[in-house]
């Protein structure tokens, strides 16, 4: 089943995005440090001739970050990019891409612009084809070689600065699990197990919402262009009061296996998925990076966690109590953050008082130790495609937080939050590049929005929508059962109206002749007296 369909999917093969484009992975590339490709539409830099953008100069941040990593010069995600490339496209208008090839989110056409906002709804509120077109797209991107981008396998030094490059091709949807592990990964300071542990560069601190809904607009953006689909958006996972995995079945995300429970059901197609960069100790002990080869299959146990850490998964009180909260953060902004919307929902505040460094842990973070498995592990986290589901919906509850509260671009900082989450810090490890603040705004914005955020009539509207789409589907056939239906009906009327006409009487007091002539007369009433009712005991069994 699923080979047909990726056989019917194999014509819509198309570009896969993120880190490190091709055309900048090279030697010549690396030694200039410039990554401005060519556009294929007319073949200068940038679509510089066609004024879709220009190669110019990156400019990073001076302002000061937290004290939480106290060195300098020793990591390669350091003032991103800066230690790769000092030369990127910068598009112009609505163009996106590390070659201005793309149209900006929200943005369609030719020549992007055309507005259009998609909207992601709840997973369990697709349609049967809706479902079948979710799963059939995660696997195809997983067995799909990414045709633009390629994965760094060594640091600058160990790339002898360029004169050596040291990239891997994986999948398209590998691409981002390598993202997720390169940006949370422990800092290399020189040699086996010498390695800093406090530093993330997408976790742990205020960048942690900009930072993921960036990955999953541009995660969802490389969905369509694979597949050519442009109506594709991510579903959402509504966890709230769940008492268990609702999305762990093999029509979704793959049921528990029946040999061994932390592998996924065989009837799944994610139990053949292999997993990559999901080791983090093993690489911090031989102080390299991951080498993006498959490390065995994805591995899920949802439930059977430590309870210690989570009791149980998030509840609506706890929802609507992160809500509640007006600071977007505080302090000094890491996990110990007090009253801190970013730092309860993220799972370190306590989501009943807001206080930081939680026992613990709540919200985002419960649901990964609640799986039990690869998506337990932050670094390699992503490899388990519930990651999606997931992210959406904490994402949403960071899009109830920003319309409730209005925050001004104030609130996100721009100076001593941990290193790489200042308010102009460029996102890593994205090419193209993009600062924290540009995120720090509504969906609406950025051309998407929540099925559940509509207003009542249009949410009425959605939830009719699988059931009108599966009537849609049956009815073809429908409309065949009901002119078979009147084609019999007519047949049999001419057919009486013939036997009328030909005999002179109707058929029907022909047969009640035959009724009456067969009929025997009826002696005494079906009620049976007390003594008969003792003498016929097993009249029903009889009869």
């Amino acid at each position: 089943m699923w080979q047909l369909v990726l056989l019917g999917l194999l014509p819509c093969f198309g570009p896969s995005s993120q880190q490190f484009p091709r055309p900048c992975a090279t030697r010549e590339a690396l030694l200039g440090k410039e990554c401005c490709p060519a556009w294929e539409g007319d073949g200068s830099p940038c679509g510089a001739s066609s004024g879709r953008g220009s190669c110019g100069d990156v400019g990073v941040p001076e302002r000061p970050d937290g004290p939480q990593y106290p060195f300098a010069g020793l990591d390669d995600r350091e003032k991103w990019p800066l230690v790769f490339y000092n030369r990127t496209c910068r598009c112009a208008g609505n163009f996106m891409g590390f070659s201005c090839a793309d149209c900006a989110f929200g943005y369609f056409g030719v020549g992007c612009n055309e507005r259009r906002e998609s909207l992601r709804r709840n997973v369990f509120h697709l349609s049967r084809a809706e479902r079948l077109r979710l799963v059939s797209y995660l696997n195809l991107a997983k067995q799909t070689i990414s045709r633009d981008y390629v994965v760094a396998t060594g640091t600058y030094q160990e790339m002898e600065n360029g004169s050596e490059p040291l990239f891997a091709d994986v999948s398209s949807y590998d691409v981002f699990v390598w993202m997720h592990y390169y940006v949370s990964r422990n800092a290399l300071l020189g040699g086996p197990g010498n390695v800093w542990t406090d530093v993330d560069f997408a976790h742990w601190a205020p960048a942690f919402l900009p930072w993921h809904r960036l990955y999953l607009l541009h995660w969802e953006h490389e969905i369509r262009k694979l597949t050519g689909d442009d109506g594709f958006s991510i579903p959402y996972w509504d966890w709230r009061d769940a008492q268990g995995c609702d999305v762990c079945t093999d029509e979704l995300m793959g049921a528990r296996s029946p040999r061994d429970p932390s592998l996924l059901s065989p009837g799944s197609v994610f139990s053949s998925w292999t997993v990559l960069c999901s080791r983090a100790n093993e690489y911090s002990d031989r102080g390299m990076l991951c080498d993006a080869r498959g490390e065995g299959p994805l591995r899920r146990n949802p439930g059977n966690h430590n309870r210690n850490v989570v009791e149980r998964l998030p509840t609506s009180a706890e929802v609507e109590f992160t809500l509640s909260l007006p600071d977007y953060d505080t302090g000094a902004m890491d996990r110990g953050a007090n009253m801190s919307f970013r730092n309860t929902l993220e799972g370190f505040g306590d989501p009943r008082t807001g206080l930081g460094n939680s026992s613990r842990m709540g919200m985002h973070a419960a649901l990964h130790v609640f799986m039990n498995g690869s998506m337990s592990s932050v670094q390699g986290s992503a490899n388990d495609p519930i990651f999606l589901l997931h992210h959406a919906f904490v994402d949403s509850i960071y899009e109830q937080w920003l319309r409730r509260h209005r925050p001004s671009p104030s609130q996100y900082p721009d100076s001593d939050a941990p290193i790489g989450h200042n308010s102009e810090y460029h996102m890593v490890p994205f090419l193209p590049l993009h600062r924290n603040r540009e995120f720090f705004i509504s969906s609406l914005e950025l051309g998407y929005e929540y099925s559940y955020l509509l207003d009542a009539n249009q949410r009425l509207a959605e939830s009719m929508r699988p059931y009108l789409e599966e009537l849609r589907a049956v009815w073809p056939w429908l409309l065949l059962a009901g002119l078979c239906g009147g084609i019999a009906a007519v047949t049999v009327a001419v057919g009486v109206l013939a036997a009328t006409r030909r005999y002179g009487a109707s058929p029907w007091s022909r047969a009640t002749k035959w009724k009456h002539l067969f009929a025997l007369p009826e002696r005494q009433p079906l009620i049976c007296s007390d003594s008969e009712k003792t003498k016929q005991r097993d009249y029903q069994t009889t009869l």
